[in-house]
């Protein structure tokens, strides 16, 4: 048959990327590239693969192999080019030429189209054959592609490249001014191992419930083997508030071995709750993800946590229940924050 591009969803089980290579190998396949990437279903395993079998063929094997939504399109020769090297080619056209972004996300993607859209038509609605690529509030690219639906890695990616052709972002690392809705101006900086006393009075400061919708437990003092985790630099990403000398709220990003994605918690003092506070340093954790190359932030909270579910839904996340009933999961895609 020739090459194909190869996509199927997986579960995450040790053994499950051998089974899907054994069986395109059955049928005479030689696997030439290999990615695995992050969606809304789960994990996405997608092959590049020189195989004599159909599609149809290869499409059956890999369902019998424990492959989920498994999809196979035509691939070329072009396709096996090394794809760092083909993503810092089109990162180097377009620092060059921003304005031709439509045309270089779409050969980074391999859509069949794209095109500027403005206003309302940003907010679309979804359609997994259709990403909105944000680049400001009301203007973005849309592309589309028919044969493979876009995944939340590929939308990160397009992020990504995105990001070159706007004006340079703020970098991590730099402390912030935020005024909350009340006009109050709270300073928001990396976390250190110098609050580890402000982050202890935050702590007593906060009440039992708010305590317990962080941790699950009202916890009165956060261990310090976790507060070394939380200022871990190769571990997460995380912020603290300050305001009058003390320390006022505290958000979390962590890394997560899932491929491409990352978790956020906060702890918001509660005099401070309903303020702005954690919408902004949510907004915070989303962009430093993004610029560390995550496809999607989840937050699991007690189901009774009704204002962080109102928080994430306002910033689009969707909510899902797990298999405890009294959890909910928040899950983010990156690539849906438009530049701001």
């Amino acid at each position: 048959m020739g090459f194909l591009r190869i996509r199927t969803m997986v579960d995450e089980r040790p053994g499950r990327l051998a089974s899907l290579a054994s069986a395109l190998a059955e049928r005479g396949g030689n696997i030439l590239g290999l990615s695995v990437q992050s969606d809304t279903g789960g994990t996405v395993d997608e092959f590049v693969a020189d195989i004599p079998a159909g599609p149809e063929v290869v499409r059956e094997a890999l369902e019998a192999a424990g492959g989920r939504e498994v999809r196979v399109v035509p691939a070329t020769a072009h396709e096996l080019t090394d794809e760092p090297t083909r993503v810092l080619l089109l990162a180097s056209r377009l620092r060059t030429m921003p304005w031709r972004l439509p045309e270089l996300l779409a050969e980074l993607l391999r859509a069949d189209d794209a095109r500027w859209i403005y206003g309302d038509a940003v907010s679309d609605l979804p359609d997994p054959t259709r990403l909105v690529v944000p680049v400001a509030a009301k203007r973005a690219v849309r592309l589309r592609r028919a044969e493979l639906p876009f995944t939340l890695t590929e939308a990160a990616r397009a992020a990504a490249l995105a990001r070159l052709a706007q004006p340079a972002a703020g970098q991590m690392g730099v402390e912030r001014a935020v005024k909350l809705s009340d006009g109050v101006e709270v300073t928001v900086r990396p976390l250190t191992s110098i609050y580890r006393e402000a982050v202890r009075d935050l702590h007593d400061r906060c009440s039992p419930e708010s305590r317990r919708f962080r941790y699950f437990t009202a916890m009165p003092t956060l261990p310090p083997q976790m507060f070394d985790r939380l200022c871990d630099r190769n571990r997460g990403h995380s912020l603290v508030a300050g305001h009058d000398g003390q320390v006022v709220a505290m958000a979390n990003l962590m890394f997560t071995p899932d491929p491409g994605i990352a978790e956020m918690a906060f702890l918001v003092e509660d005099r401070w709750q309903g303020r702005g506070l954690g919408v902004a340093m949510a907004r915070m954790l989303v962009r430093a993800a993004r610029d560390l190359g995550y496809a999607e932030v989840r937050a699991t909270m007690l189901s009774d946590n009704a204002r962080m579910r109102r928080l994430l839904v306002s910033l689009g996340a969707t909510l899902g229940y797990t298999d405890d009933p009294g959890v909910v999961e928040a899950r983010l895609p990156v690539g849906a924050m438009a530049a701001v």
